[in-house]
């Protein structure tokens, strides 16, 4: 069986579920199991790179290229 048939499956018998206990359960199983991927998955930057992206970020300040905060809110505005 595929993953994608075994979760359709999975969704099938939480939907039969009436304890609020084993969705309560389910729940904090799915949210550990999301934090542990999430956490999984970072990796600290190199400290060369840090300092590279530091250094651009100061050339682009100091040059002009910047987005203001009331401009950069009014474009994140537009998306919803």
């Amino acid at each position: 069986m595929d993953l994608q048939t075994r979760k359709l499956e999975f969704i099938k018998e939480f939907l039969k579920l009436t304890s609020e206990e084993a969705v309560i359960t389910l729940e904090k199983i799915l949210k550990k199991q999301k934090q542990s991927d999430f956490e999984s998955d970072l990796a600290p930057m190199p400290l060369e790179e840090l300092n590279s992206r530091i250094d651009q970020s100061l050339e682009d300040s100091k040059n002009g290229r910047l987005t203001h905060s009331t401009e950069l809110k009014s474009e994140i505005d537009k998306w919803t």
